[in-house]
């Protein structure tokens, strides 16, 4: 690695820790984008020019607006702000509990809601106490080596997106060589192991966590993510939008838990 570090500023939507299914989201998104402090405060000045909203603090939720779709298209279009410069990586959290789920128990079992909302709660709790009858392990079957199998995959604390997200954004934005800088929005979440093991990232130069209203990046960043949440979202549950599918398609990573 050498060269100055990539600034990137990156913000995420849909972040519910380590529920993954019953919350208020299906899908987890994290965007990066490569503005600078300049050309992120001249988008912020154009989207409001356009949206004419007399709010304070502009949000994803503006662009989402009916009114505001020919705003939301320049956006995401080859000609808007973002195009080229910017990167989300998307979670059907739903179908990584599944994917979790089967290669514990093998490929044959079909996972319902119930199922994996048990399979969900068994892994988020922190204590060793064997479930009440009717949870998880009496769905699934309850032998030593399934309660051993769960047990590791508690330990490893891996359903919570959010820091693979970083992890992923990281080696993205650092394929080409140059060392990444993330200024992210404020994570209260991201502290301890969890922290250390975003530092201890190779490629990453640093990483800085702020006030999203502080940093006009951070803010575009929020607009993205929040849209990219809402419109893969809407497929996932076949309400899509065929042309702000195919409008955000460009900036989705292939390595995305999404179709």
């Amino acid at each position: 690695m050498r060269g100055v570090p990539l600034e990137i500023a990156c913000d995420e939507s849909g972040s519910e820790g380590e529920k993954l299914i019953g919350g208020q989201t299906g899908v987890f998104a994290h965007a990066g984008v490569r503005l600078s402090l300049e050309e992120a405060a001249a988008c912020l000045v154009e989207l409001r020019r356009r949206i004419r909203s007399p709010a304070v603090e502009y949000k994803a939720n503006h662009l989402l607006r009916t009114k505001h779709r020919r705003v939301l298209e320049w956006f995401l279009g080859p000609l808007g702000p973002v195009h080229g410069r910017a990167h989300v990586y998307l979670v059907d959290k739903k179908r990584q509990l599944a994917n979790g789920l089967r290669a514990l128990v093998g490929p044959g079992i079909r996972p319902d809601d119930e199922l994996l909302a048990a399979f969900n709660d068994v892994l988020r709790t922190r204590n060793r106490r064997d479930p009440a009858a009717g949870s998880f392990f009496a769905m699934a079957g309850d032998t030593a080596e399934l309660r051993a199998k769960v047990g590791r995959a508690r330990d490893a604390k891996t359903l919570d997106p959010l820091v693979p997200a970083i992890l992923r954004a990281i080696e993205y934005w650092s394929a080409e060589g140059e060392p990444v800088f993330l200024v992210h929005d404020e994570q209260p979440s991201l502290k301890g192991d969890r922290l250390a093991l975003i530092e201890s990232s190779p490629g990453l130069a640093g990483v800085k966590f702020v006030d999203s209203r502080t940093d006009p990046r951070v803010q575009v960043a929020d607009f993205l993510v929040g849209v990219a949440r809402r419109i893969a979202e809407d497929a996932l549950n076949g309400n899509g939008d065929g042309i702000l599918t195919g409008l955000l398609a460009p900036y989705v990573d292939p390595a995305s838990l999404w179709d």
